[in-house]
């Protein structure tokens, strides 16, 4: 990585000129891939839409956009995004994009996540530029900011610079998804393995230790306390208190946040996380020792391979619980779940 382009580095605006007059494809057209469609769209870019037939397909030829199956659009592309999720890229990208990248004189291939390639399951030819253009951020939440003439934050990394100019085509294309060159915006410059990394911690540390923690609470009040079901989920998360604790962290930083509250809590909040500190460091090492190593990516091809058995298994257990036979009840009093078809 040359000294202009350092990890960590921040960068607020690019050229969008480096993608002028190229053709991208936007391979899926699920929640990101529908998002940064529409933002390169309205950036004055040439996008066609590469997909299967099925309800992302009539969707976007309604919002009025080229669809192809997926090797017709990179065929038709110089530019193409793979936004369909990590576990069946390797299959897709073997069967449906490198046949007809091997093709062109020069290719860039965009990914929104490090995990493939920083685990060697895709290994584009050697006339690709390779990079990364991640959001952090939902599409609703990137179309939003969009509409607000707002950026937002991404992570950006070339893997592989065949050109020469691959940096600036990961910059441009942070330009043109409306990431940067507005306010709020910012692109990081980071690495695919680095990505994955710190997504997948997230995702196999706090997370997980935040989920633990409500679940072990929600059993001790109402089981050896006696505390109503309804109340111990009102407070946990149902009431929106803890949404707006993690707004406030955004927007005045993690331990400002704690000057909203009272100075009660705030003594038990600071008390506990130094008494819980070590235990979940060392809880945290070790993951991410798990995860860097590899040996997450291949336990999760692995379940992946055999039917996700065990995947199935603990969504079971997490359905049958009593928080989430609670839970249930409480929201169908509420009449919330608007979303819950998205997932039946």
């Amino acid at each position: 990585m040359s000294e202009l382009h350092k990890r960590g580095d921040l960068v607020l605006d690019a050229d969008l000129n480096f993608l002028e007059n190229k053709v991208i494809a936007v391979i899926g057209y699920g929640n990101q891939g529908k998002a940064q469609a529409s933002m390169l769209r309205e950036s004055g870019l040439e996008v066609i839409i590469g997909g299967i037939r099925d309800e992302t397909w009539n969707q976007a030829v309604k919002d009025g956009f080229e669809v192809y199956e997926i090797d017709e659009a990179v065929r038709r592309s110089d530019l193409c995004l793979l936004l369909i999720p990590d576990e069946v890229q390797p299959n897709v990208y073997q069967k449906k994009i490198e046949p007809e990248i091997k093709n062109k004189d020069h290719f860039i291939l965009d990914f929104a996540s490090g995990y493939n390639i920083a685990f060697n399951f895709i290994n584009p030819p050697q006339n690709t530029d390779v990079i990364m253009v991640a959001p952090r951020m939902i599409g609703e939440g990137m179309l939003k900011a969009h509409s607000e003439g707002k950026g937002y934050p991404v992570l950006i990394g070339v893997a592989q610079d065949f050109s020469g100019k691959a940096w600036e085509y990961a910059k441009a294309l942070a330009k043109g998804i409306g990431a940067i060159g507005r306010p709020g915006g910012l692109a990081v410059i980071s690495s695919f393995e680095e990505e994955a990394l710190i997504d997948l911690l997230t995702e196999q540390s706090w997370i997980p230790m935040l989920l633990a923690s409500i679940k072990a609470y929600f059993d001790v009040v109402t089981e050896e306390y006696g505390v109503s079901p309804e109340a111990a989920i009102l407070e946990l998360y149902a009431s929106g208190e803890l949404a707006e604790i993690a707004k406030l962290m955004a927007e005045v930083g993690l331990f400002e946040q704690m000057k909203f509250h009272s100075t009660t809590s705030q003594f038990g909040t600071m008390l506990w996380m130094h008494r819980f500190y070590d235990d979940f460091k060392k809880k945290i090492e070790s993951t991410a020792s798990y995860i860097w190593s590899g040996e997450f990516a291949k336990e999760w091809s692995l379940e992946q391979s055999v039917g996700k058995p065990m995947f199935n298994r603990l969504w079971k257990m997490l359905k049958e619980s009593e928080l989430a036979k609670a839970e249930n009840r409480l929201y169908e009093f509420m009449g919330r779940r608007s979303r819950s078809d998205l997932h039946a």
